[in-house]
């Protein structure tokens, strides 16, 4: 009889151990201020997370669980990790362990299947040294009684655990946009009387929310979100731009589109209805409305510069409920470069010379938009002449080294006529 019990607990051990959720692999993304640590798993698991110093470690403890794959081949060289350890722990349950350079925070959550991959357990370790505020001070002091740099954030989509759209051969969004992202910045950098700022710098995922926040913390004053999205027929292709619709979205196509955008924090694990209701009052706000409107503006000299490039898909600009475009003080677009699901387009998405057509087609757009509306204070604000009697434009022109053609544009003049005392606004050289 005694051998018979030993006999059944041993067996039941071993059916409830075949139900043990299975670890498949890890893979890790690294942030500027954070380390992701995703484990795919077979299915729901029930974890508990905490802390232990001297040395600093993380522990992670994942009940009736089976690891199925070495940890080993995870790339540590730029996290915070320095080692990864494994072990059994009650018979049934698995323990990893996190070997730290330093303290952080660790915060975790599992995730549902998505179209790119199944359950997953995610480790988000953040920093713990105190938030730095350096860029912010010097932006103060440096603008302090001068003239200031208009400031570009550029927004390249998706990144990390979320790849985006994915085309025919298997290019991913996030590492298009990236690209065009990077090239958009250097046209930037060399553009006297503007800075640019990159919301995301490398493969690592951001939440909507938070790349908003980026921007406002560098006050922006245009923000650029670069995509490349797919649609259920592979015919669909060409240049769309965006701004925000505060009552919903201009078609069904866009409809579609910003569905598809804001579920990036479904696949972050972050609830979009946290913060909605504050959002809400913001937009209720009449400042909104002046918002949208600069956001149009800019806007629409960017799609002009697009049909330049290729084929818009479509000539106007769209307007949808894109969470990334909510910020309520700075001008926000949305531009999907092109469908990824279209193989032709796919193509030219891999070409770096595409992408620079693209991107140099996107900073004509802006700047032509702020030669005619530079914010005050900035250096390409004071750019302007007073007329006086006897100025001609092409002398105006030859003084500020621009041609004629761009003082025109800059300032919505119809001829070449001048008005004594009328204000000229003098464009960036090359514009």
């Amino acid at each position: 009889m005694k051998f018979f019990y030993t006999f059944l607990l041993t067996v039941l051990f071993a059916v409830a151990h075949v139900n043990a959720v299975e670890v498949n692999g890890a893979r890790i993304w690294n942030a500027p201020d954070n380390t992701r640590l995703v484990f795919d798993v077979s299915g729901d698991v029930t974890h508990k997370v905490f802390t232990l110093s001297n040395p600093d470690r993380i522990v992670i403890d994942m009940n009736d669980a089976d690891l199925k794959s070495s940890l080993d081949s995870v790339p540590l060289n730029e996290s915070q990790i320095t080692s990864i350890r494994s072990g059994t722990r009650k018979g049934n349950d698995l323990r990893i362990v996190l070997d730290m350079k330093q303290r952080v925070q660790p915060k975790s959550f599992v995730l549902k299947p998505n179209k790119n991959y199944g359950h997953r357990l995610v480790i988000d370790l953040y920093d713990v040294k105190q938030k730095s505020v350096k860029t912010t001070k010097t932006i103060e002091q440096v603008t302090k009684g001068k003239l200031r740099d208009i400031v570009i954030a550029i927004d390249a989509g998706h990144g990390g655990e979320d790849p985006g759209a994915q085309g025919y051969s298997g290019t991913r969004e996030k590492h298009v946009v990236l690209a065009v992202a990077r090239k958009l910045e250097k046209l930037i950098e060399k553009e006297n009387g503007m800075r640019p700022y990159m919301v995301r710098t490398g493969d690592y995922y951001l939440k909507l929310r938070t790349r908003m926040k980026k921007a406002r913390e560098q006050k922006a004053d245009l923000f650029i979100s670069l995509h490349a999205d797919a649609f259920h027929d592979p015919r669909a292709k060409g240049s769309s731009v965006y701004v925000l619709s505060p009552g919903g979205a201009s078609s069904e196509a866009a409809r579609f589109l910003a569905e598809s955008e804001n579920s990036a924090d479904l696949i972050g694990g972050v609830s979009l209805d946290s913060d909605d209701d504050v959002l809400n009052k913001v937009l209720l706000d009449l400042s909104q409305a002046g918002t949208i409107d600069a956001s149009l503006d800019a806007s629409k000299e960017v799609i002009k510069s697009l049909r330049g490039v290729g084929k818009v898909h479509k000539r106007t600009v769209q307007q949808a409920g894109f969470v990334v475009l909510k910020s309520p003080d700075i001008p926000s677009m949305l531009i999907e470069l092109a469908f990824i699901s279209n193989p032709q387009e796919e193509k030219k998405l891999k070409s770096s010379q595409h992408q620079q057509k693209m991107a140099d087609a996107i900073f004509k757009g802006v700047k032509r938009y702020f030669n005619k509306h530079a914010p005050p204070g900035t250096l390409l604000a004071a750019n302007k002449h007073v007329i006086e009697k006897g100025d001609t434009l092409s002398e105006i022109a030859d003084k500020y080294h621009v041609s004629v053609k761009s003082l025109r544009v800059a300032n919505n003049l119809k001829s070449n006529q001048l008005k004594v005392g009328k204000v000229l606004r003098i464009p960036l050289q090359g514009s």
